[in-house]
């Protein structure tokens, strides 16, 4: 197996080529987790893998809970499926906290701190209220618990991290915050062997091939539990050895027969460039700081024959979506017309004309 065929497998794996799906929750459920701090790039994260979907179908989503966001792992927002966000926080978070205790005492924020947040915040969310961040910021400072110097963010990513919280629904461009256990009273447990295996089974079936570390490097797990999950996911999972390196993936092949060329606009930290530890499959190194621009920013990619071949940008406007594109090499005509038309898929999306750039 070459790179291409890596390449092509995972465009079918995760459902940007081929057959999408038709909810929300189920593009975020059989990927395991949607990697979601650049929200609007998020919605089309989802979006994209599914059939004909607008951007308020993903918003209605996670109105209607069965989408949450949250910090599962790697201390990053991501979407996750309702019925998951429980058993994913109980696995993945400890270790998290864990290794952030320097960083709170830095802070001065300690237990003490974080106990009479939690008192504080259920009574005001208590009875399905949701506030915004500047809102819970000043149930904390009317109590002499100061938010400055990002004191405010790291305990709301704590008390959701600990299953104490998570994000609401949003009320205009604003974010706003519940209380888990009521957005999400059905949320499951699971045991942790059960657990690991069933993360493992999410992460190879919809990502692979992929390796032990690209699975280290998007769970957050040790290397030690990671090699133990895949093991317990038993026959969920096949392996086989790629240019001497053992990549797992689900058993069934998908039917990885895409037209070329193909092309996809793909937002900033979609899963298919950011949930790996080893990107050169899909991206060529003499490009990979064009995408990869420093400080943990990845920008929006174009994917052509599932290769990454450019950036772009939108910009919206009156009454158009413009979008520039920046290739890394000159386009043929039918890249073109491919990349036309992935754009235009792009607007009938967020609901507007394109002009492309």
């Amino acid at each position: 197996m070459t790179s291409t065929n890596i390449a092509n497998l995972r465009l079918f794996n995760q459902r940007i080529a081929g057959a999408g799906f038709e909810k929300p929750a189920d593009v975020v459920a059989w990927l395991g987790a949607v990697q979601a701090q650049d929200y609007l790039g998020a919605l089309w994260a989802v979006g994209l893998r599914m059939r004909g979907a607008v951007e308020a179908d993903i918003e209605r989503a996670l109105a209607d809970k069965t989408i949450v966001r949250t910090w599962p792992m790697r201390r990053t927002l991501h979407f996750v499926a309702a019925a998951d966000v429980r058993w994913m926080l109980e696995l993945l978070t400890p270790r998290i906290l864990a290794n952030s205790a320097a960083l709170f005492r830095q802070l001065g924020l300690d237990e003490a701190v974080f106990t009479r947040s939690k008192k504080l915040f259920a009574r005001a969310l208590r009875g399905g209220r949701q506030l915004r961040r500047k809102a819970m910021y000043e149930v904390l400072e009317g109590a002499g618990i100061s938010t400055a110097e990002g004191r405010g963010l790291h305990i709301l990513s704590h008390l959701s991290q600990e299953g104490f919280l998570c994000f609401g629904a949003r009320e205009g461009k604003q974010q706003t915050f519940a209380l888990l256990d009521e957005w999400v009273p059905e949320a499951r447990s699971m045991a942790r062997d059960e657990a690991l295996a069933e993360l493992a089974r999410r992460y190879f079936t919809s990502h692979g091939p992929a390796t032990l570390r690209d699975f280290v490097w998007w769970s957050g797990l040790r290397t030690v539990e990671a090699r133990a999950s895949v093991e317990m996911a038993g026959s969920n999972l096949v392996s086989e050895v790629i240019d001497g390196h053992t990549c797992w993936l689900g058993p069934s092949m998908p039917e990885a027969k895409a037209e070329s060329p193909a092309a996809y606009l793909l937002p900033p930290f979609d899963e298919y460039t950011v949930a790996y530890k080893d990107r050169t499959a899909v991206l060529d190194p003499s490009h990979a700081k064009k995408v990869n621009t420093g400080n943990g920013v990845f920008s929006p990619t174009i994917v052509m024959d599932g290769r990454v071949a450019g950036t772009w940008k939108r910009a919206l406007r009156k009454d158009s979506l413009v979008i520039t594109a920046s290739p890394f090499a000159k386009l043929t005509r039918a890249e073109t017309r491919a990349l036309a038309a992935a754009a235009d898929l792009y607007g009938r999306f967020i609901g507007a004309p394109v002009v492309l750039e």
